[in-house]
């Protein structure tokens, strides 16, 4: 259930993505003629809300305005449309919210997207994560739009959480998916393929329509390796504070170590989620601070810092994710990283080599990496080096951007 988008071409070569149905790609030694000048192609990405597409998808967003695409954003609008627009998008802010609003409000944003597809006629739609991908999906289908991307950032809540709501919601959402990812000129990428296989098993897509491919990636200029700080060894960890994504087993690891008098601090930022049932409360946080276990930073503008000023990284998740790109960045600035063994996490790191895979809800486990890595420097340093290589290697923007770009001329050849 993959196929390999490869960075560039062999010089002097056309790269022509072959249309047959295993996705084959076939490599012509021609050279590549005068350019036809062609209108000016739209490209519509659908998302949940705008600040998600500028923390994890501005960049490929940005490669393809570079790339001479028309690039329109639909999400529900909280505070980055202005940047946004000045940036070149055209921002259509819609009045979903992602756990489900009115059901005025729901209709309305399914309204709008079909106006908007039969008013643009895109060349390409691109939906990222499950409801947008439903939403997104099902609309430029009805609309006639064939070049589809439909790109799946993990299973979240519905498929990982064993609360009933969540059990209840698995059936129905997999026939909505499979409604919306398919048809004729559709794609779907993913970023783990434990995703993948999941979905294959319950009917939402076909092998042959796949691309594994990271559309997460990192600025591994701006997140570049600098010294560790002298003084205490600190774990860091940045994040929406929501349940799932573990701060209150690193709480609990802290409390731990610090029973045991391991000389560590802990930097947690991030701001409380008020649009997710799932999210900590502010007062849970600061009984955390009182307890004398975590420095609470809140929400932060200069991430890059943040990693460069720690000496390692935690992230306990138990959420269907893709890739976090928390564990992009950290690993970008060569800090090694203890994580979960769940799908994306694991992607994001070799077990032993550039961090450590804990068991789920284990703050037990946990600790006991942190104390290692908190008692051995060239440790921290041998880990560090491998996750900056690994993240130079796989998941630099620039790699990403051009994976991404082949992908959207791959769904318009169809």
């Amino acid at each position: 259930m993959r196929f390999a988008v490869p960075t560039e071409p062999p010089s002097g070569n056309a790269w022509i993505p072959g249309s047959s149905p295993g996705m084959t790609e076939i490599w012509f030694n021609k050279p590549i003629g005068p350019m036809i000048p062609e209108r000016q192609k739209t490209l519509i990405y659908v998302v949940t809300e705008d600040w998600y597409f500028w923390l994890h998808r501005l960049a490929i967003g940005q490669a393809a305005l570079e790339a001479g695409y028309r690039v329109i954003v639909c999400a529900r609008v909280q505070a980055h449309a202005e940047i946004l627009t000045g940036l070149g998008f055209t921002v259509v802010a819609l009045p979903w919210r992602r756990g489900g609003g009115t059901l005025r409000n729901e209709l309305k944003s399914l309204w709008m997207l079909w106006r908007l597809f039969r008013r643009e006629r895109p060349d390409i739609v691109h939906s990222i994560a499950l409801k947008a991908i439903i939403y997104g999906g099902l609309m430029a289908r009805l609309a006639g739009v064939t070049a589809r991307v439909s790109t799946v950032a993990g299973l979240g809540y519905v498929f990982t959480s064993q609360r009933l709501k969540a059990r209840l919601l698995r059936r129905p959402v997999l026939a909505a998916l499979a409604v919306a990812m398919r048809g004729r000129g559709a794609l779907v990428t993913l970023e783990n393929p434990d995703d993948g296989e999941r979905l294959a098993a319950g009917g939402s897509i076909r092998q042959d329509q796949v691309a594994l491919i990271c559309c997460c990636g990192v600025d591994t200029d701006r997140f570049a390796p600098v010294p560790e700080p002298a003084g205490v060894p600190i774990v860091a960890m940045a994040c929406r504070l929501v349940r799932d994504k573990g701060p209150a087993v690193a709480v609990a690891a802290m409390r731990r170590l610090r029973a045991e008098g391991v000389p560590i601090r802990f930097l947690l930022a991030g701001g409380t989620d008020k649009g997710s049932a799932d999210s900590h409360t502010e007062e849970e946080v600061r009984a955390w601070v009182a307890e004398g276990l975590v420095e609470w930073v809140g929400h932060i503008s200069d991430v890059a810092s943040f990693w460069q000023a720690s000496h390692m990284a935690v992230y306990p998740s138990r959420y269907g994710e893709g890739v976090p790109k928390t564990l992009l960045e950290a690993a970008s600035c060569a800090r090694p990283v203890v994580t979960t063994d769940m799908p994306g996490c694991r992607e994001a790191l070799v077990d032993g080599v550039t961090g450590f895979l804990v068991p789920v809800d284990d703050d037990a486990a946990v600790a006991d990496r942190l104390k290692q890595l908190a008692q051995d420097p060239a440790l921290r340093h041998r880990m560090g080096q491998a996750a900056r290589a690994k993240a130079l290697a796989e998941f630099a923007d620039a790699r990403v951007q051009a994976g991404m770009l082949r992908v959207y001329r791959e769904v318009m050849v169809g």
